[in-house]
């Protein structure tokens, strides 16, 4: 999935249910080890779209500490570099556009009949998290965890819990978990008013009436069963609820106001003052996700493994997608390849908009061109390799292409010369090694 501005940069994907212990299913048999053990799994991956945009390196370790076959204490840290160039949000132009950077204290240019890229991009984020799962007798289980994560301008601090009861010896498991959150924004600049025109630079009093932070919180609920069907075949269903509240904007996007009188401007960035009318962007201040998720694993005799998912979310902001994954591994022995297909749609939030028309932008209560809330179709293939040693120790790699196509209204006069819905390629690598 791709990467973009850190403020956004997928804290509700990374949280989630997961997060709270209801994984999703590891194998077709219970994965046994040895007591009072270490299991340790570190990982490399790097990360690059095209066209100069953004580029993340990150590595992580997890280790687990196993005191009996259901009793385990896990720690994981992660650690994240992105350099590049994000989309602003603002539609490419015929004529040069120059933009404030976030922090008011300089500015970035767009050439000509070219999507608009914040070039000053860059973050460095650092993420712990534990968590302890263990039985309550041999029919109830639990987990607790907690996880801290920091950027330069972004702050979030969470913990979870989960409870699940066995049935049909153990055939069966329900599974609760519940995951909160708090977390702080403090943009380069301060935080700015939705809606209002971007500045010039720092010397504007609007930057002095920023605040200097303001934050949100999340609640994350996950109802999930899980059922082995036979010794070849296990699926699970999960049904996930997530609220959350406070600021939910992007302090870095904009949108552009084009011009829609009749004149030599039409469809070109409206005028004010003399210059182009860029505003920050606004979205509502609470958000409620739902979702369904099915997952099946079925093992062949040859042991290959059939591995497919679908997932389906809705929220009160008027998004909806469908995501369909699917991958199969050949075994050959002590070695494995994994190809992997996945599909992912989305319809665009009720306040989408690639831009706002001079004749009525005063009278929008919301409204943001973040390409991420709009109508997109993203397609992944990928390919993982991995060798498991004598001593039960592995070494793996995982080679993926994605490609992301977004659609849209194509505008009225200048605009329909311009590549409004530029589409996304990118390549993810990572290697990693188990012991």
């Amino acid at each position: 999935m791709a990467v973009t501005k850190t403020t956004h940069k997928n804290q509700e994907l990374a949280r989630l249910l997961t997060a709270a212990s209801c994984a999703l299913i590891g194998s077709l048999s219970p994965n046994i080890n040895a007591a009072d053990s270490w299991d340790v799994d570190s990982a490399f991956l790097l990360y690059s779209e095209s066209d100069g945009r953004v580029s993340a390196a990150e590595p992580v370790i997890s280790a687990t500490k196993n005191y009996d076959e259901e009793t385990k204490l896990t720690f994981k840290i992660a650690a994240d570099t992105l350099t590049g160039a994000s989309p602003n949000g603002a539609t490419p132009s015929d004529q040069v556009q120059t933009f404030t950077s976030p922090s008011g204290n300089g500015s970035y240019d767009a050439a000509a009949n070219k999507q608009p890229l914040d070039d000053t991009f860059k973050d460095t984020r650092i993420a712990l998290s534990t968590n302890w799962s263990a039985p309550i007798n041999r029919d109830w289980a639990y987990g607790v965890g907690g996880y801290l994560s920091k950027e330069h301008d972004y702050q979030s601090l969470g913990v979870n819990g989960s409870l699940s009861r066995y049935l049909n010896q153990k055939n069966t498991t329900l599974t609760l978990g519940l995951n909160l959150s708090s977390d702080t924004i403090n943009p380069e600049g301060g935080v700015p008013t939705g809606l209002v025109q971007v500045p010039l630079n720092n010397s504007s009093n609007e930057f002095t009436q920023r605040a200097d932070s303001d934050s949100k919180s999340l609640v994350d609920a996950v109802f999930g069963v899980t059922q082995i069907i036979n010794r070849k075949t296990i699926m699970q269903f999960n049904y996930a609820l997530s609220t959350s509240s406070g600021y939910l904007t992007d302090p870095y996007k904009i949108i552009s106001v084009i011009d829609d009188t009749a004149g030599a401007n039409f469809g070109d960035n409206f005028q004010s003052s003399g210059r182009n009318l860029y505003l920050y962007e606004k979205r509502p201040d609470s958000r409620l996700k739902q979702s369904l998720y099915w997952q099946t694993k079925y093992q062949f005799d040859n042991d290959d493994i059939l591995d497919v998912s679908y997932r389906y979310m809705f929220d009160d902001w008027g998004v909806n997608s469908h995501t369909i994954d699917a991958k199969y591994r050949f075994r050959f022995d002590n070695q494995y390849l994994e190809p992997q297909l996945r599909w992912y749609t989305q319809s665009k939030a009720d306040f989408y908009h690639r831009y706002l028309n001079s004749s009525d932008y005063t009278s929008s209560e919301f409204a943001s061109a973040d390409y991420r809330l709009g109508d997109l179709d993203t397609y992944t293939i990928g390919l993982k390799y991995g060798y498991q040693f004598a001593d039960e120790t592995e070494l793996y790699t995982r080679f993926s292409l994605y490609h992301q196509e977004s659609s849209g209204d194509e505008g009225y006069g200048k605009l329909t010369s311009q590549e409004l819905y530029p589409g996304l390629d990118a390549a993810i690598f990572v290697v990693g090694y188990k012991f």
